[in-house]
């Protein structure tokens, strides 16, 4: 079971406590000031039980922890930052935010068609914020896949059906 406790540092460490033959021990999964998704993600990979990150979020501000917001609320944060000092996005990336703003509680429906956002545009808006790395990643294994797909053969010769000539 894994814990939050505050050390004399004014930090905060994530424990987990197991059993031992001297007695109850805990040991240290990791130590932060503020509680973000990387430590968490440290936190899971260093336990031997399976640490939910809700829990967690829950046992820092039991302990009085501070817990930083989810990474889309510090984007929209400051996009509206920027927005308000007169910054502007690209046409069409405005556009996207729109629409999937506007259709975020409609997603069980289909989508609105007098909408200014092409299906196109819809189905690769998840690529915009991606880097470079992860795109090339996407089209390795895409190549992989198609690599991976049995070849049919040719046969010897292609027949056509006979085409009928008119006559006179």
């Amino acid at each position: 079971m894994a814990f939050i406790v505050p050390t004399k540092k004014g930090t905060f460490e994530i424990r987990e406590s197991r059993n031992t033959p001297a007695g109850p021990r805990s040991r240290t999964l990791a130590t932060f000031k503020e509680l973000a998704d990387e430590t968490i993600e440290k936190a899971q990979k260093r336990a031997t039980k399976p640490l939910s990150a809700d829990e967690l979020r829950q046992a820092a501000l039991r302990a009085g922890a501070p817990v930083s917001t989810a990474p889309v609320d510090r984007t929209a944060r400051d996009l509206l930052g920027r927005l308000a000092k007169g910054q502007r996005p690209d046409p069409m990336l405005k556009r996207l935010l729109l629409d999937a703003l506007a259709n975020e509680d409609r997603s069980d429906r289909p989508a609105d068609p007098s909408a200014t956002v092409s299906d196109t545009a819809r189905s690769v808006s998840e690529w915009v914020g991606v880097s470079a790395r992860e795109r090339g990643e996407a089209l390795e294994d895409l190549l992989l896949l198609a690599d991976a797909l049995p070849l049919r053969r040719r046969p010897e010769t292609i027949g056509f059906p006979p085409i009928p000539v008119p006559r006179p």
